[in-house]
């Protein structure tokens, strides 16, 4: 699963198809069906608005995606959230972020080993802590449409957008932020423990919103920006 998530990574259009491809071409024999019982299993599939795997509750309301043309101008206008995998040497976990659009500061962040709810809505808790936006975007996985993680966001009046279905470049700033996440620290470092894998993480984000510079950023790095 490492090598469907390395390339993945890489090549986040590549569906099931390609990816057995790829990984055939590099010496691993398997078939198509395999992979996509994996990348299911991983909650992924290949960007682009076509049909596919969903984690989507069809009983759940879904918002409007209402930041197309927005420009934005200044901290805490806008914050997004996203999932993504978390490789180890025996399985996998989950890892759950919230990003600020205009700084890329990481606001919270955290770890499960299953799909529900629970560590997002712990992530969006510890997030309302330091602030609140004027707009949350997430996709459409049932984790975001939950009446327990919507509740929050509801309650303080901060406006709910959503990714249009298979829309992944629709939070293109949670998705900048796995690449570097993984191609930095996950894929250049062994974790052997979920307590290692975490301690890692922690040390990353603290890097990564105080001391990494961002070329979008004219060089700053997020933590100056959000908090200019």
């Amino acid at each position: 699963m490492r090598l469907i998530d390395e390339q993945y990574t890489r090549t986040p259009f590549y569906g099931s198809r390609k990816i057995a491809a790829w990984l055939n071409e590099q010496g691993f024999p398997v078939n198509r069906k395999r992979i996509q019982r994996l990348m299911r299993l991983m909650g992924i599939q290949a960007v682009g608005p076509k049909p596919g795997t969903s984690l989507r509750n069809k009983e759940h309301k879904v918002y409007p995606y209402l930041l197309n043309g927005v420009d934005i101008v200044r901290p805490n206008q806008v914050w997004s959230t996203d999932i993504t995998y978390c490789p180890m040497p025996q399985g996998f976990m989950y890892l759950v972020a919230i990003i600020d659009w205009y700084s890329r500061y990481v606001v919270s962040w955290e770890l499960s080993n299953t799909l529900d709810a629970d560590f997002c809505i712990h992530a969006l808790d510890r997030a309302l802590e330091r602030g609140e936006p004027d707009i949350f975007n997430t996709d459409q996985g049932c984790q975001f449409t939950s009446n327990d993680f919507l509740a929050p966001l509801q309650e303080r009046e901060i406006r709910i957008s959503m990714d249009g279905k298979g829309r992944a470049l629709d939070n293109i700033f949670v998705e900048r932020l796995w690449r570097s996440v993984k191609h930095e620290w996950l894929y250049t470092h062994e974790f052997k423990t979920v307590p290692e894998l975490y301690t890692g993480l922690d040390e990353y984000f603290e890097f990564y919103n105080t001391e990494r510079l961002h070329q979008s950023l004219s060089y700053k790095t997020p933590q100056a920006i959000h908090f200019a």
